[in-house]
């Protein structure tokens, strides 16, 4: 009885798989960039020059037992350099920071198991993205001094229709040298949202983030969050604010121009 469970089971798998080779094509397809795709790309990412704020919050994993241990809340601020921006390249001057909150009282946690829990903070991110066939080339330039990176040129973001949304996947994997040796290695994965501007979409672009990798003084966590833009400072929750304006002011808004990340890399 066994084997003809499984027998029938196969059959109606391979009827299932006839189906589907002779159906339409799947909503989702890699169509890559074209100028289109690119300049909505760019608008949804960094807009068109006055700042724009991704707010994020999610919650941090233990890994592999999967338990809830921390939330996480943040944001990245962002504005185009307009100056030296053209149809095929982009330039994206921004910051980002993220805090980390008690599951049940939300309050800021400064420490974790007796050890500090500093939060994640960028002074600053410059980034390109330069359109080149139909791929997008992107480069980042982070940190300060001798710590100088820059990451690229890298071809992974992908492209994708489904239907009348446009979905952009970022699969990051990294690992580099970090001061007092060892290395930082990561994984991260970005689904970037544009929905169509329809009545009643409050928030027409979104993302769904992940991250594999250990956290300082924590572990190995999985951490997942979501984001969506807003286009002024006054839209983001007043408890993202009120954290900001106590501690974070350089976060309050995206470098002004090329010459402030140039002096925020100097040593």
């Amino acid at each position: 009885m066994i084997h003809m469970s499984f027998r029938l089971s196969a059959s109606v798998l391979l009827m299932l798989g006839a189906l589907l080779l002779g159906a339409a094509p799947a909503v989702a397809r890699d169509n890559g960039f074209d100028a289109d795709v690119y300049q909505r790309w760019v608008e949804m990412r960094v807009g068109s020059g006055e700042p724009v704020y991704w707010y994020c919050i999610g919650t941090v994993f233990s890994y592999p037992e999967g338990k809830p241990l921390l939330r996480v809340e943040g944001i990245d601020t962002a504005r185009l350099e307009k100056t030296q921006t053209t149809a095929t390249m982009a330039h994206q001057l921004s910051r980002k920071t993220f805090v980390y909150r008690d599951l049940d009282s939300n309050e800021v946690l400064r420490s974790w198991n007796g050890q500090p829990l500093p939060p994640i903070a960028y002074p600053y991110q410059y980034i390109t993205y330069t359109l080149a066939g139909q791929h997008m080339e992107t480069v980042v330039e982070q940190g300060r001094g001798a710590q100088v990176q820059r990451i690229g040129p890298g071809t992974d973001i992908i492209a994708r229709r489904i239907g009348n949304t446009l979905a952009f996947s970022a699969p990051l994997f990294l690992d580099f040298p970090v001061p007092g040796g060892g290395r930082y290695q990561a994984f991260e994965n970005y689904d970037f949202l544009v929905q169509p501007r329809a009545a009643g979409v409050e928030h027409p672009y979104q993302i769904s983030w992940v991250r594999y990798g250990d956290l300082p003084n924590i572990g190995k966590t999985i951490m997942h969050m979501v984001a969506w833009r807003v286009d002024r400072y006054a839209e983001l929750p007043a408890g993202m604010r009120a954290y900001l304006e106590n501690e974070g002011q350089l976060w309050m808004a995206p470098p002004k121009d090329l010459a402030e990340i140039r002096a925020l890399q100097a040593p």
